[in-house]
């Protein structure tokens, strides 16, 4: 481990001078990518050297133990010596983590899609309390939403919605997402005071580029057709919504936000691309069961992930056992605590996995 981190710290070293160069700062391609790698590296260097400096202050608290005559002194850097030395296996353990390889995916943008399940217009409506959540969740981290297709409610839910999310690091903060939610409360329609317990099932697929997903366009079938949703002056008016089908998989993608049959266009072409690379993925997936079983929870669609409990004011993580007393401010989109303590558990997971301890 250590070898690995003193390379690393070279070329973290490496990538510094050079982000100071002139000619390289003119080149901006070439600048960003140098930029992108020096932040990829700059949490696990700083981690080292807070590392040395913890086992360089272990040895000068040794030294005073072993060679000081004045009794306190060896005192004071005995109780030291223990405090640095649970340090140091804290910070140990902090370096695996960091040093577990990346998911190649992270960087990526997403396309999440919220869908209505058990529970009728319940169910609606709590899809679009996640939709709002998301959207609340995607602003506090400087990402950009893009609505792609809905399939609005009367009472203002929706049976399915689909939306990008584009931002530095989309991927690696929505994927623990997908699953089956589950909300317990009293429905708005619900007169008599009694809880219900509803569904909604989210997935998140990373989008692909063009050069990771070619797609024949003789494979695709293209319609145009009318806006659909709960009203509005342009809705219903112009045939601007595209629905592509994609003739081998059978894949149907419609996407209506745009009055622009054009952008319409191009965004069903972002989804369908993101469909098949999904595809591509879980099929490698369920090739590597090692992997498969180091994972927390990021691969099923199926699995009931997440409860929450309004009457309560709480929500539970089912994969890791975590429960947040704190219902109001989650679904306002304070979510970080809870992907953070999921996103820890995996790579303690795959950690465990890769040692095989």
């Amino acid at each position: 481990m250590i070898e690995r981190l003193k390379d690393a710290e070279l070329r973290f070293e490496a990538i510094e001078k050079q982000l100071g160069d002139v000619s390289v700062i003119a080149d901006i391609e070439k600048y960003t990518e140098l930029l992108k790698e020096y932040k990829t590296l700059e949490p696990t260097i700083l981690k080292y050297r807070e590392y040395l400096k913890i086992n360089s202050d272990i040895e000068e608290a040794k030294d005073l133990v072993e060679s000081s005559g004045d009794q306190e002194l060896r005192e004071l850097a005995s109780e030291e010596l223990k405090e640095l030395k649970l340090r140091l296996s804290k910070t140990e353990e902090e370096l695996k983590l960091l040093l577990i390889p990346r998911d190649p995916l992270d960087d990526k943008n997403v396309v999440v899609e919220i869908r209505a399940g058990a529970g009728g217009e319940e169910a609606a409506l709590f899809a679009g309390v996640l939709f709002r959540m998301y959207t609340m969740y995607a602003d506090s981290k400087k990402y950009k939403t893009e609505v792609v297709s809905m399939n609005e409610t009367g009472l203002g839910g929706y049976k399915e919605i689909t939306f990008i999310v584009s931002g530095n690091g989309a991927y690696s903060r929505f994927k623990y997402e997908m699953g089956v939610h589950r909300v317990q409360r009293v429905p708005e329609t619900e007169t008599s005071g009694r809880i219900h317990t509803s569904t909604a099932t989210v997935a998140v697929l990373p989008e692909a580029e063009s050069v990771e997903i070619e797609i024949n366009p003789s494979d695709l079938q293209i319609e145009t057709i009318k806006s659909s949703g709960a009203g509005g002056q342009h809705v219903n008016k112009t045939e601007s919504a595209i629905r592509m089908i994609h003739k081998p998989t059978g894949i149907v993608v419609e996407c209506q936000d745009e009055r622009s049959q054009f952008k319409n266009r191009d965004k069903a072409m972002k989804i369908l691309r993101a469909k098949l690379f999904d595809m591509k993925q879980t099929e490698q997936n369920n090739k590597i069961a090692s992997e498969r079983k180091s994972q927390v929870g990021t691969g099923d669609r199926s699995e009931r992930i997440r409860t929450y409990n309004f009457p309560q004011g709480r929500v539970t993580d089912h994969r890791i056992g975590l429960t947040l007393h704190s219902i109001d401010s989650f679904i306002n989109g304070d979510i970080d605590q809870m992907i953070d303590a999921i996103a820890t558990e995996d790579a303690a997971a795959k950690l465990k996995g890769e040692t095989g301890k």
